[in-house]
């Protein structure tokens, strides 16, 4: 027997393409690769998400000389979220990038242990992510959905 797995996502000539709403927030990301800490890949990663109450919480990614203790933009966030407002969920994330000395002008896409933490907080708050990845200038790409990001993502359900 075969299946399929689709989805829909939008691709949008830049970030004047997108309602002011979520202009707002990919703009703080991108205005939060300034707090990254990255002095060995040099590439400096920002994540926003709006929150069920409108505000807006950002995360930079925080490297380590033990390069398997630095922690990603994605998931600094997502743990600060989950650390200080256990009670409100993501209703969007925008991710950005800017690297030393190079041009970002295409999106960017969370690594897998991201991709997985979006989907663990998706299915932990029973609500989905929309999902916006852009560079610092150009095109930008908008998911639905977190889950779009990770087919046959491990949600936990066999463990119950």
């Amino acid at each position: 027997m075969q299946h399929k797995f689709e989805f829909e996502y939008e691709e949008l000539a830049d970030i004047n393409s997108l309602s002011s709403h979520d202009q707002t927030l990919l703009a703080a990301a991108q205005k939060a690769t300034q707090n990254a800490y990255a002095p060995y890949s040099n590439f400096l990663v920002g994540a926003a998400a709006r929150l069920s109450n409108e505000s807006i919480v950002i995360g930079a990614n925080q490297e380590s000389a033990s390069f398997p203790v630095g922690v990603c933009a994605e998931r600094a966030l997502l743990n600060s979220v989950g650390s200080q407002f256990p009670d409100l969920t993501i209703t969007t994330m925008a991710i950005s990038y800017q690297p030393v000395g190079k041009a970002s002008s295409e999106p960017i896409s969370p690594c897998g242990m991201c991709r997985q933490s979006l989907l663990d907080f998706e299915n932990r708050y029973g609500a989905p992510i929309k999902i916006i990845l852009s560079g610092m200038t150009g095109k930008v790409l908008v998911l639905k959905t977190a889950s779009h990001l990770l087919p046959f993502g491990f949600d936990g359900a066999i463990l119950k």
